[in-house]
């Protein structure tokens, strides 16, 4: 692993310096926040046509504050995890699914018996297509079928179809 010089300690690693802002200058400051203040203080005095001493006075100050604010260089890692319930509830989404959730199942299935696939139900003779077997077997809930919903921030739930109301 290639080793990186610390101008006031020791070496160190590559891997401990992950978090530490690439663009740093002399005073510790990344220049992206120079260049943020720069371009607030030109707005600043641009709407200005003549700023008095106590408008420039202002500006520094606001300058000032903004240098001094905290700065975000990297966000924290989130390890997307299962969301378990404790009686197997639905937690994420609504307890029905959703139109989108049920033609997603209904034309999966529907494609596999069209294939051949084995049909979960006895079959009435009022229906004469895939899809109808498909719905019916959905309406019985007897597909073995689990919805995985997701958040935004990664996490999910597995959901069988029994669950849904």
């Amino acid at each position: 692993m290639p080793k990186l010089k610390n101008n006031d300690g020791p070496d160190i690693d590559d891997s401990e310096t992950k978090d530490v802002p690439i663009n740093e200058s002399d005073d510790g400051r990344n220049d992206s926040t120079k260049n943020a203040i720069a371009v607030y203080r030109k707005l600043r005095e641009d709407a200005n046509k003549e700023p008095t001493e106590n408008e420039i006075a202002q500006i520094e100050k606001e300058c000032k504050i903004i240098e001094n604010r905290e700065t975000v260089t990297q966000d924290t890692p989130h390890e997307p995890a299962e969301i378990i319930s404790d009686k197997g509830l639905v937690i994420t989404g609504p307890p029905t699914l959703t139109r989108f959730e049920k033609a997603r199942i209904m034309g999966a299935r529907a494609l596999q018996l069209s294939l051949g696939a084995p049909v979960f139900i006895t079959i009435p003779k009022n229906i004469i297509s895939s899809l109808e077997i498909a719905m019916e077997e959905l309406n019985q809930r007897l597909l073995p079928i689990v919805i995985k919903r997701s958040l935004p921030n990664g996490d999910y739930q597995n959901i069988s179809i029994d669950k849904f109301e």
